[in-house]
């Protein structure tokens, strides 16, 4: 058995968990799994800072770059999150022989096609199970278990964060102040939740889980990105009246135009799988030419969900050691040709309108005017009872129609000095996984 030497770099929440889980079950894994994993070093910012786990003295320090230099060391933990920092870590890691586990979503995203060049060309493994989805396998899901498929479509609530929000929308009538603020009380989401929000947290994991679900490289800036800072409880209350829960979606579908890769909020039927993913878990549905559709779902964060994904991918390291020693280890991620992605402008959706209109006669009649000029139809509408000729709101739901159309159809209605303020649109999806 050979012990395998560990050079963690962090040691927050999930530094803590990884951490505990290997020594509370040391003697497990080196008895039933024939792996036997210490620790060499383990990097801090802070010495004096109190911590979830006692660890002894010897083994802390505050020089990154003597982990990843020191050649006991086997293999290095980057958990310290950002891009710049981690970059250079995990880059001299590698130069300098180890092999590396990563959770940093953002550096893979954004740095992945350099980090997985350099680990072929070191013959060394990168490995980054909790980058996507905390405790959910859903990479060695896509990268070993759906191996003989091809997948045809994968849609996926990949943000705790969004998720709990929209979910307390939903369920309590809290509006998104309030439910941001719950959210950030349990830990859900962290001080300045702007990555959540924005979506680029799910673009990010939405990057990685293209380049292994559909086997090419994709630009991150390639992929649509839309928030939720513009859902509002109204948006909750209507798309419930239409049969709909609103979810923050990542999506990655493949079309004659290339791949159409996107995160938006996404109006759902309510017996749709993924409307009834609540809180903050994650899930990730997708369809396989082979196996057909495959649900996976868990606890998308959290400190010891996402040490569970960074053990997984230790011991899958020092499982195939003696291997990746004698073998010429080559990253097939690295040789993988450019994505074409679709651009957001000719995808072909239906979608929800809700616009607030001065309440007048002839009012529908020009909103539908603008509308037909476009070519949109409409499959459902509902209007709010008068209010005495303020602005009241009017929720159209149209039939499929390209997203040139809709997006021309908008400005024009904005325009119209019946209308007050901005049209709100969010897509929807009736279908998922197929």
């Amino acid at each position: 058995m050979k012990k395998i030497r560990i050079g963690l770099l962090g040691l927050g929440e999930i530094g803590s968990g990884v951490y505990s889980i290997l020594t509370q079950k040391k003697d497990y894994f080196a008895k039933e799994i024939g792996v036997d994993c210490e620790f060499a070093k383990i990097a801090v910012r802070n010495r004096s800072k109190k911590r979830k786990v006692q660890v002894p003295s010897s083994l802390i320090t505050t020089d990154s770059r003597s982990v990843v230099e020191d050649p006991s060391v086997d293999v290095v933990v980057e958990l310290i999150g950002g891009t710049k920092e981690a970059y250079q870590l995990v880059t001299q890691a590698l130069k300098s022989g180890k092999h590396v586990v990563t959770a940093n979503k953002a550096l893979l995203a954004e740095k992945g096609d350099e980090i997985f060049e350099l680990a072929a060309r070191m013959k060394k493994w990168v490995f980054f199970e909790a980058s996507v989805g905390g405790g959910i396998p859903v990479v060695k899901t896509l990268r070993e278990g759906l191996v003989a498929n091809e997948l045809t479509s994968l849609f996926a609530i990949i943000n705790g964060t969004s998720n709990y929000i929209l979910t307390k929308m939903t369920t309590e009538g809290t509006d998104f102040k309030d439910a941001l603020k719950k959210a950030q009380e349990k830990g859900y989401a962290e001080s300045d939740p702007t990555l959540d929000l924005n979506g680029m947290d799910a673009a990010h994991k939405l990057a990685i889980l293209i380049r292994f679900g559909f086997r090419g490289k994709v630009k991150l800036d390639d992929i649509y990105c839309e928030g939720i800072q513009r859902i509002s409880s109204e948006d909750i209350a209507f798309a419930n009246e239409f049969g709909y829960r609103i979810k923050l979606l990542a999506i990655a579908k493949k079309t004659p135009g290339g791949i159409d890769a996107r995160v938006q909020p996404t109006l759902l039927p309510k017996d749709h799988i993924l409307a009834n993913v609540n809180g903050s878990f994650n899930a990730v549905l997708m369809h396989g030419d082979r196996v057909g559709d495959i649900l996976l779902y868990g606890r998308g964060a959290g400190s010891y969900p996402t040490a569970s994904a960074v053990v997984s991918d230790i011991v899958d390291i020092a499982k195939r050691y003696k291997r990746l020693e004698e073998e010429s280890v080559i990253t097939m991620a690295a040789s993988r040709r450019r994505l074409k992605i679709q651009g957001i402008s000719s995808i072909l959706a239906r979608y929800y309108l809700r616009l607030h209109v001065i309440d007048r006669p002839g009012v529908l009649a020009k909103i539908f005017q603008v509308l037909g000029s476009h070519k949109i139809s409409v499959s459902d509408c509902m209007q709010q009872e008068r209010r005495n000729g303020s602005a009241v709101p009017l929720i159209i739901l149209t039939h499929g129609v390209n997203e040139r159309a809709i997006r021309k159809a908008v400005n024009a209605l904005d325009r119209l000095p019946v209308v007050s303020g901005k049209t709100q649109v969010i897509r929807i999806e009736e279908n998922g996984g197929e």
